[in-house]
């Protein structure tokens, strides 16, 4: 079992990793009867994905035996109605190193290899940006 999600009522849950004991609550958002204090289960999903982009860079710098230690990843989600869904999310991927173009376009390649966004339909709109420094 991968983790274990409980109800906690007045819309929230809490999902416990099974592994490590880890939690997260999640809360509904206010455009959908929620108060918005914490990651909507649609907030996971879109953060994932920029989670997972900068855990495959990580992967591939490390091969390369180059440093990507302080990247961050900006996530935006937008809501899409008709069905109610994720219809876009917009990434802006800050890596602080400078370094040559083989080597951004290597690491941003394997950005766009995430295993979580290929998960998800492809109808969604992605819009990935990286910035280098």
């Amino acid at each position: 079992m991968t983790s274990k999600v409980t109800y906690k009522g007045a819309l929230r849950t809490e999902a416990t990793h099974i592994r490590s004991g880890n939690t997260i609550i999640t809360d509904a958002p206010l455009d959908n009867k929620g108060k918005g204090e914490a990651f909507s289960p649609t907030d996971l999903v879109a953060t994932a994905i920029g989670s997972c982009m900068l855990t495959i860079m990580g992967i591939k710098a490390d091969e390369m035996n180059i440093n990507i230690e302080g990247a961050t990843a900006e996530v935006e989600k937008i809501m899409g109605t008709e069905p109610r869904r994720i219809a876009q999310v917009n990434i802006l991927i800050n890596v602080p190193i400078s370094t040559d173009e083989k080597t951004k376009k290597i690491l941003e390649k394997s950005a766009m290899t995430c295993p979580v966004d290929k998960s998800i339909s492809e109808t969604m709109i992605r819009d990935v940006k990286f910035t280098w420094s």
